[in-house]
């Protein structure tokens, strides 16, 4: 079960996809952005991060942004059940 923040996080990437770091921690009050994103990965879900060399953000350029987005499955990320010891 995904609570809190966590849960705020993925419905943004759900929907709003692929989404940069600021916007989570700037517009959506989520200050542990990869924090929470790594919470996610515990759980299973395939959280993918591509960082961008230069990113404009509210008119600024900023350098090694990470973007988050979710793949396909989204859970459980590929090799999980198989950490968890459901695979076989």
């Amino acid at each position: 079960m995904v609570t809190g923040q966590c849960a705020d996080v993925l419905h943004l990437l759900r929907t709003l996809q692929p989404m940069p770091s600021f916007i989570l921690t700037a517009d959506h009050a989520i200050p542990e952005t990869a924090a929470r994103i790594h919470e996610l990965r515990a759980k299973g879900f395939n959280v993918l991060t591509v960082i961008m060399p230069e990113y404009e953000f509210r008119g600024v350029i900023r350098r090694k942004v990470a973007l988050y987005s979710l793949g396909k499955p989204e859970w459980p990320a590929s090799g999980f059940l198989d950490d968890q010891g459901g695979g076989e």
